[in-house]
């Protein structure tokens, strides 16, 4: 069964920047469209970026000009790098699929941004 594991989070100041990373596998992006997701104490889970098998990244406007992911195809990694963090960052950060069916889902990493 496939599991996919995020990396990474921690505690860092508002303004501060954070590089994440999600192991999946080569097949995973080269086949399936990913997205990377957040889920703050008390909300749902929110998608924050679209990562397609080609082309451009897409952002949520929420993280849009701060959050940049790469793609490393031949390790099967996304590498998201946060940066200029607010504490409405706060949440625990999850990649998966974009669309069902979903992988397994991690553990997350939590990012905790103090103000």
């Amino acid at each position: 069964q496939v599991q996919l594991a995020e990396s990474g989070g921690g505690l860092v100041q508002a303004g501060g920047s954070l590089r994440l990373s999600c192991a999946a596998s080569t097949e995973i992006l080269e086949n399936r469209e990913m997205g990377w997701y957040r889920q703050a104490p008390g909300t749902q889970r929110e998608l924050i970026a679209t990562i397609p098998t080609r082309g451009h990244i897409n952002y949520a406007e929420s993280v849009k000009g701060r959050f940049t992911i790469s793609k490393e195809i031949n390790t099967g990694m996304l590498y998201p790098q946060m940066n200029s963090l607010k504490p409405e960052d706060t949440a625990v950060y999850y990649c998966n699929t974009r669309y069902y069916p979903y992988y397994k889902w991690g553990q997350g990493t939590q990012v905790t941004v103090s103000s």
